[in-house]
């Protein structure tokens, strides 16, 4: 008797909010879940006894007679190159979430149109990042990370100090492309 009465309040719930929240909100979990799980691993893989700015991953002890300053560009590189990976990686499970939320028969117009309009929100992100490192590496940095995360931009840029000029490019750069102000930019130097 309890099992069937759970049963009918449980469906009555179900009723009131309808599948498409049901979607929509399962959808931001795996979202969120699939960002919660990439930091985890990243996190892990940082303790794991292995230096991974080190060529070849090495461990710390087998880079006691690597010292030299190509060590330090190949720190470097291997750190915009991961953090770039990690990037694509959360944003294509995102989108897979998303697409999957369109593909479903029995998901209603409105939660595909949303979906569909995360989706192109995620590629506007995308391409505006991407231009924004374009423009950024064409002024003369070696390496640049671009990530936007609402109204606000964080900047990394290979650079051994930056100047107040190259502040200002960047800022510059950063505005024209993305909207955003100078305020809301973090310039990080790597």
């Amino acid at each position: 008797m309890k099992f069937e009465n759970l049963k009918e309040k449980v469906k009555n719930f179900c009723m009131k909010v309808g599948k498409r929240n049901f979607i929509i909100f399962g959808a931001m979990v795996l979202i969120v879940g699939a960002v919660v799980v990439g930091a985890v691993v990243n996190s892990q893989s940082k303790d794991d006894g292995y230096d991974y700015d080190s060529p070849a991953g090495m461990s710390p002890s087998d880079t006691t007679n690597a010292g030299t300053s190509d060590d330090t560009d190949v720190s470097a590189d291997s750190y915009f190159s991961s953090v770039q990976v990690s990037r694509q990686r959360t944003r294509d499970e995102a989108i897979e979430v998303l697409q999957a939320v369109v593909d479903n028969q029995s998901s209603t117009e409105t939660a595909k149109n949303e979906a569909l309009a995360e989706i192109n929100k995620l590629a506007s992100v995308m391409a505006t990042e991407a231009n924004i490192e374009t423009l950024i590496v064409a002024k003369g940095f070696e390496e640049c990370v671009a990530v936007i995360s609402g109204d606000g931009a964080s900047i990394v840029v290979k650079s051994d100090g930056l100047n107040v000029s190259q502040i200002s490019q960047i800022n510059e750069i950063v505005y024209s492309e993305a909207g955003i102000s100078p305020v809301n930019i973090t310039i990080i130097e790597r």
